[in-house]
């Protein structure tokens, strides 16, 4: 993948400058994040997950953020193409980021990024530069098969929160419609790698993915407190004859419980943030953000 890269020279010698202190610092927790629980409620940031603008980005990136802090989003989540960046194209991409007032609390990774060693220890350092939280797991490795396949792996997840932790980050794990499958012991995927990591390891729902599945979003928010740290809010309908349904719904056109599944991410899941997510719509991809933001933003402004 190829961005252009549009950062001016002032911004990246300056925030080269900064970074290390702010990554000491831990300046990507805001001041609203640092305030104790008895200041009263808590408004968690909305950001994008950038695979919902793909095309865009793979075009123009410096350009595909302009727009989405121009949209309205807060927060943007990078997939897995960032792992190819230099380092000093990180920084000029935090430079614009800061510039626009966009934050990235989390990134989408192949396994190498868990893997001990030099992979490891890049995603740590462009993670760090880029203010990130979490190195979340997009997917499991091919070949995890079985409930000692799936324990196989939560072992190296488990190691891998204790390698991060000193680094100021934390581990997570993404899941799609496959991790809701039952096991040979009757247990689900996304159950065996609740119960099998610690419970600061991060279980970032995908909730669209959950509801084609036929499982309560709500209920597994309840039964993982403190662990649902962010969310994909994808919405889901049954596929009818009518075009755009399945993944195509835009935010709050589907099945899903949005009162109710917000609700119980911010008073029991342990939410930090929330994140738009869109495999495609009717529309164009500046514009799906958009309407799905706006729908969100209507949403929370009823419930308020």
């Amino acid at each position: 993948m190829k961005y252009s890269n549009s950062v001016s020279r002032r911004n990246f010698l300056a925030i080269s400058a900064i970074i290390p202190a702010a990554i000491a610092m831990g300046t990507s927790i805001t001041a609203a994040d640092a305030a104790p629980e008895h200041a009263g409620p808590k408004r968690r940031p909305i950001g994008l997950e950038l695979y919902s603008v793909r095309d865009e980005l793979s075009r123009d990136l410096p350009n595909t953020l302009k727009m989405v802090a121009k949209i309205g989003y807060e927060v943007v989540e990078f997939y897995s193409p960032y792992f190819k960046w230099t380092l000093p194209y990180a920084k000029e991409v935090r430079a614009q980021m800061d510039d626009l007032g966009l934050r990235c609390y989390s990134t989408h990774n192949g396994f190498e990024s868990f893997t001990p060693g030099e992979k490891a220890a890049r995603a740590i350092e462009l993670n760090q530069i880029l203010g990130s939280r979490y190195i979340v797991l997009a997917s499991a490795p091919g070949g995890t098969r079985g409930v000692d396949g799936w324990k196989s792996l939560c072992e190296k997840l488990s190691t891998a929160v204790d390698q991060l932790k000193p680094h100021g980050l934390g581990a997570g794990y993404h899941n799609h419609q496959a991790e809701w499958a039952k096991l040979e012991n009757g247990q689900r995927i996304m159950e065996v790698i609740a119960a099998n990591t610690p419970k600061e390891f991060a279980l970032q729902l995908d909730v669209g993915t959950c509801e084609e599945a036929g499982v309560d979003p709500v209920a597994w928010v309840k039964s993982n407190p403190g662990r649902i740290k962010m969310m994909h809010l994808k919405d889901w309908a049954p596929e009818t004859p009518a075009k755009d349904k399945g993944y195509r719904v835009l935010f709050g056109e589907g099945v899903t419980p949005w009162k109710d599944l917000l609700g119980a991410a911010e008073s029991v899941g342990g939410i930090e943030f929330f994140l738009i997510e869109q495999e495609g719509s009717r529309f164009s991809e500046f514009e799906t953000a958009k309407r799905c933001l706006e729908s969100f933003n209507a949403l929370r402004k009823a419930n308020s």
